[in-house]
C-alpha cells in the first residue's frame, strides 16, 4: 500500500508541478544575477563611431570595448555629457539628436531630435537639466535629465525675426549656463533655477563671431574665442557688472589672414597653473596666457595648425593635435618649460584626446586608421593593444561627471 506522501505526489496536477519548476528555476536565475559582479560606472566611457552612428560603451581600466551602441544619427560633431551618478550618457548630433544611453544596461535608453542642428550641450549643477546649443533653429533648448521633457526653450534672436546659431554652450556654478551667439557677437547667461522661467543676463558687442568656448576648472571665468577678429572676450562670473573683457587684441592684428583648416576647439580646459594655453587660429602657435592679468606672456611654435590644447590633469603636460595636413601628428608640451618635449605619430587623423581621471594615460582616436591610441603619458610609449572602432571621432570617460564645463 502507498504512503500518503506518495499518493500526494502522484495524484498532483501537472500544472502545479510545472508552476513549481518554473518557481524554482526563476530563484536559481535570481541567484546567478545577483551573483554576477558589478559594472564600476566610473571606470567607464563612450568612444563615438563617427559614421555609423553608434557608440563603444568602453571600460577604460582593462582597456576593453563592452557594448556597441547604435542608432544615434549624425555624430559628425558629437559631444557627450554624463549624469552624475555616471550611469546615464547623453549625446548630441549634429542631426538635432539627443540621445541617452544607459551604460549599465548597454542600451539606448532614449532620443529625441530637438533641432534642425546641433553643436554641443551641458548638464546642469545639480544634474536635472541637460541644454542643447543649436544652429538650426538658433537658440537653446533644455530638458529634464530623467525623461527628456522639454522644460525651457531659449530663442537666441538678437534683433526681431533673426535668431543666431549658439556656440561654446558650458554649465557654470549656481544652476546656469553661459553661451556665445556667433551671428550676433554676444555672451548670454542664463540662470535655471526655476527651469520653466529662466532669467538672461546678456553682454552685447563682445567682438565678432565666437566660435567656441571654456569656463575654467572652478566655474569663474568664461572664456569666449573670436574668429571675426584678433582677440578673446572674458567673462568674470564672479562680477557680471563688470561686463565682457576684451583681451590678447593685438595679437596676429596686423598679419596676413591665414586659410583655416579647422576651427580650433576650447572646451579642453588648458589651463595649468598660471597659465591659458589656447590655440592659436590659423597659426602654427600655441597661445600661453597669463591667467593674472590676461596677458599674452609668449607663444609656443608647433608643426601645424593647433585643433585641441588639452592640459593633463596634474598640469604638467600640454598634449596638442592638428588640422591637415598635420592631423596624423601630436605634440606633447612641457608646461614648465613652455617648449614642446616630444612629437608623435599615433596614425591617421588623431582627432581626439581624453586623459583618464589621474591623467596616467591619454587615449586618441584615430579616425582613419579606425583605431583607438593609448599612451602612458610618463614613458610616452604605448601602455595597451590597439582598440578597434570605426572611424572614431570622439572620446569621452565618465569621470567628466563631476566636472565643470565638461
Amino acid at each position: 500500500m502507498a504512503s500518503t506522501n506518495e499518493q500526494a505526489v502522484r495524484w498532483l496536477p501537472v500544472d502545479k508541478i510545472m508552476k513549481t519548476v518554473y518557481f524554482l528555476l526563476l530563484i536559481a536565475l535570481s541567484i546567478t544575477l545577483t551573483q554576477a559582479e558589478p559594472r564600476a560606472t566610473g571606470d567607464l566611457g563612450l568612444i563615438i563611431e563617427r559614421e555609423d552612428g553608434a557608440a563603444l560603451i568602453i571600460n577604460t581600466t582593462e582597456h576593453r570595448q563592452l557594448a556597441e551602441i547604435k542608432g544615434l544619427g549624425d555624430l559628425s560633431h558629437a559631444s557627450v555629457v554624463f549624469s552624475r551618478d555616471q550611469r546615464y550618457a547623453y549625446v548630441f548630433g549634429r542631426d538635432g539628436g539627443l540621445n541617452k544611453i544607459d551604460l549599465l544596461l548597454d542600451k539606448l535608453d532614449q532620443r529625441i531630435v530637438q533641432a534642425g542642428n546641433s553643436i554641443g550641450g551641458a548638464i546642469s549643477q545639480d544634474g536635472k537639466l541637460v541644454a542643447v546649443s543649436n544652429y538650426e533653429p538658433g537658440g537653446v533648448k533644455v530638458f529634464a535629465a530623467d525623461t527628456l521633457a522639454l522644460v525651457a526653450d531659449i530663442p537666441a534672436e538678437y534683433a526681431p525675426g533673426k535668431r543666431s546659431k549658439v556656440v561654446g554652450l558650458v554649465d557654470a556654478p549656481g544652476q546656469k549656463f553661459v553661451f556665445s551667439l556667433f551671428d550676433a557677437g554676444e555672451i548670454w547667461l542664463a540662470d535655471l533655477h526655476d527651469p520653466h522661467k529662466p532669467t538672461i543676463e546678456k553682454f552685447k558687442n563682445i567682438g565678432k563671431q565666437p566660435y567656441d568656448a571654456l569656463i575654467s576648472r572652478d566655474g569663474r571665468h568664461y572664456i569666449a574665442g573670436l574668429f571675426g577678429e584678433s582677440g578673446l572676450a572674458l567673462l568674470d562670473l564672479w562680477d557680471t557688472a563688470k561686463g565682457v573683457q576684451r583681451i590678447l587684441l593685438d595679437y596676429g592684428k596686423n598679419d596676413d589672414k591665414l586659410p583655416v583648416y579647422k576651427m580650433p576647439h576650447l572646451e579642453g580646459w588648458a589651463m595649468a597653473g598660471d597659465w591659458l594655453f589656447a590655440p592659436a587660429i590659423g597659426k602654427h602657435e600655441v597661445l600661453v596666457i597669463n591667467q593674472r592679468d590676461w596677458t599674452l606672456h609668449k607663444t609656443i611654435p608647433v608643426i601645424g595648425q593647433p585643433v585641441f590644447v588639452m592640459a593633463r590633469p596634474d598640469a604638467r603636460q600640454i598634449w596638442v593635435n592638428f588640422a591637415l595636413p598635420n592631423n596624423g601628428r601630436l605634440q606633447v608640451i612641457d608646461a614648465k618649460e613652455l617648449v614642446v618635449k616630444q612629437t608623435l605619430n599615433p596614425g591617421k587623423a588623431a582627432l581626439h584626446m581624453e586623459f583618464t581621471p589621474r591623467g596616467e594615460q591619454v587615449w586618441v582616436a584615430l579616425r582613419d586608421d579606425h583605431q583607438v591610441v593609448i599612451y602612458d603619458t610618463a614613458t610616452l610609449q604605448e601602455a595597451a593593444p590597439r582598440l578597434p572602432a570605426k572611424h572614431p571621432n570622439g572620446i569621452f570617460f565618465s569621470s567628466r561627471a563631476h566636472k565643470i564645463g565638461f
